[in-house]
């Protein structure tokens, strides 16, 4: 499976080239939506790394004891990241990433770093797991904080609030922020990939931002979202939205609105395999 890139950064290398300036005109300015998409371009990227840590940390059997889930998450991790150190306390796990030899990659992350996994509560009504990270890595962007993750036997929607703060690594930039998601596996399960919906806020520099995720469906094999849309609420007065729609097995059409100027691409996928 090929490694997927962040979301908003790819779509930033398609249309970062084609924002021209506008005059009179409502909405951001060219300078104004730049600003925005790297805002945005980093907001994925540490979502992205934090997604996929949340994703490989479910995989145990509802309705057991939490330290045997915890125990079990340890052997599913372990199988995944050989390179991962990891330590069971009661149903905590804690991991440290690129310790031993062997592949630090799942889900196109490649990680260093510390991250703690404690499952709470472990129930059919009732699944609970609190993670924390500590300066957490992938290629580009390092991400301290924590994140409640809740779901049940019957309804496998998974419910994630975090607060957080991420660092890009080549300049130092850093946000604080906190989000509110609900995700699920798309129709062909977790192994093809997830819906999410909810919101993320954060506040950098440059001022505070708010981005709504609006039922965006997300396969481990597309570089862009295949359906949903973002829309960023700017420290400008004015929005950026981005409108994601599969058009054939391996196109997707992107729509990008800045409140001056739309433009309308498609980005090229990979088909099933």
């Amino acid at each position: 499976m090929r490694a997927t890139r962040s979301i908003v950064s790819c779509v930033l290398s398609f249309v970062a080239p084609v924002l021209l300036p506008a005059c009179g005109e409502q909405g951001l300015t060219y300078a104004e939506a730049q600003v925005a998409f790297d805002e945005a371009g980093l907001s994925s990227e540490a979502s992205a790394l934090t997604s996929s840590t949340v994703e490989i940390s479910t995989n145990f059997t509802i309705g057991e004891a939490v330290q045997n889930a915890a125990s079990e998450l340890r052997t599913f991790i372990q199988s995944q990241l050989p390179c991962a150190e990891i330590t069971l306390v009661d149903a905590t796990l804690t991991i440290e990433y690129g310790v031993n030899g062997g592949d630090c990659t799942y889900r196109g992350q490649t990680y260093s770093g510390s991250h703690s996994i404690t499952v709470t509560a472990n129930d059919a009504t009732n699944v609970v797991v609190e993670h924390v990270w500590d300066q957490m890595q992938n290629q580009t962007v390092e991400v301290s904080g924590t994140a409640t993750v809740t779901w049940s036997f019957d309804d496998l929607t998974r419910h994630v609030v975090h607060e957080a703060e991420w660092t890009r690594l080549a300049d130092d930039f850093s946000c604080q922020g906190s989000g509110d998601r609900t995700q699920q596996p798309l129709t062909g399960g977790l192994i093809e990939g997830f819906s999410v919906a909810g919101n993320n806020a954060w506040t950098s520099e440059n001022g505070a931002w708010d981005l709504d995720i609006n039922d965006v469906e997300m396969r481990w094999i597309d570089p862009v979202p295949q359906a949903g849309s973002y829309v960023l609420d700017t420290p400008y007065g004015a929005q950026l939205t981005m409108t994601f729609a599969r058009v054939s097995d391996t196109k997707i059409e992107v729509t990008v609105d800045t409140g001056r100027r739309t433009w309308t691409f498609e980005v090229t996928t990979l088909p099933d395999v």
